[in-house]
């Protein structure tokens, strides 16, 4: 896709080089599995260290946008400043009791960035995110395989369950909502991309990238394999990922379509939780009708026979 040209970008923005702890890939190598997984971008988001900010000049290039950015670990919970100035390393020695996360988030917003709460269930020392979540733009909902036996394994179904049951407090409350992100938190080799979070974009650029993310206008795939198409149409014209649906009383019909997920299956959820599920036909196409007197929002998921996660997408606003 040229850099001009709208579109949906694919996008890995929790990554990590040499230069964090744990972490094996040089830049160099996490720009080649980044194209090898099909990725359009990714954040490079070392540990409280802006070392790798001067060498992506080498490997970016119109094929792969690089976000700088930082991943922030305080001791009461870790999270994202993307899209920083270069060299900019965002304080991380606090904790949710000392009361100064909000000038650091400031800091961010006023550069043009992004905040993310990273890997809210994270089960290991300062992973459990402990802020609220008023301030962040972001959630990572979805942070590395769906489900492992790994000890330091995100947990990612208590991270979409906190998320979901979020969404209609904050529409009810300020009109608005926090968008969820999926991301590798990426260390070692074959991990880029898995998740990644599909964007709705006006080019690649930061800018953009972050515009669309900032909006929710996106949804998180397991793989570059996986494809998803998710719309809302009320008789006029279908509203998409993110968008809103306005001036509409009553039954509308959401449209899934997706493919590279053999044998999936579809949720719909509303304000209600979980309201209806399909097996997706052959032709990969899922419709329901929704009441939006009913719910303030719908959303979809799609999981793999087993039950782990193959996408989900943010929600498009009923009324």
């Amino acid at each position: 896709m040229a850099e001009s040209e709208s579109g949906w970008y694919r996008g890995d923005c929790h990554v990590h080089s040499t230069c964090s702890h744990g972490g094996e890939l040089t830049p160099e190598r996490l720009a080649a599995e980044a194209r090898a997984a099909g990725l359009d971008f990714l954040a490079a988001t070392e540990h409280n260290n802006a070392d790798t900010h001067a060498t992506w000049g080498r490997y970016a290039a119109d094929d792969l946008l690089v976000i700088l950015g930082q991943e922030v670990t305080t001791t009461t919970g870790h999270w994202l400043a993307l899209g920083v100035s270069p060299g900019q390393v965002v304080d991380w020695r606090y904790g949710v009791r000392d009361e100064v996360v909000d000038c650091h988030l400031d800091e961010v917003h006023r550069g043009g960035g992004l905040c993310v709460a990273a890997h809210p269930h994270a089960p290991y020392d300062s992973g459990t995110f402990l802020y609220p979540y008023e301030g962040f733009d972001v959630v990572e909902v979805w942070n590395g395989p769906w489900s492992s036996d790994l000890p330091w394994q995100a947990d990612n179904e208590a991270a979409l369950a906190e998320w979901g049951r979020g969404l209609g407090a904050d529409i009810r409350r300020w009109g608005g909502w926090r968008p969820a992100m999926g991301n590798s938190d990426a260390h070692l080799s074959g991990q880029i991309g898995t998740p990644h979070t599909v964007v709705r974009a006006e080019e690649l650029s930061t800018d953009a990238v972050l515009a669309g993310i900032r909006a929710g206008r996106s949804w998180i795939a397991g793989s570059a394999a996986v494809e998803l198409s998710f719309t809302v149409c009320g008789g006029g014209q279908p509203v998409g990922i993110g968008g809103r649906l306005e001036h509409c009383d009553g039954p509308v019909v959401a449209r899934v379509r997706v493919s590279g997920v053999p044998s999936g299956v579809v949720s719909f959820h509303t304000g209600r939780g979980k309201a209806h599920v399909a097996s997706l036909p052959g032709a990969g196409v899922v419709e329901w009708h929704v009441d939006t007197v009913d719910s303030a929002f719908v959303r979809v998921e799609v999981r793999h026979p087993g039950g782990d996660m193959a996408a989900l997408s943010n929600p498009i606003i009923l009324g």
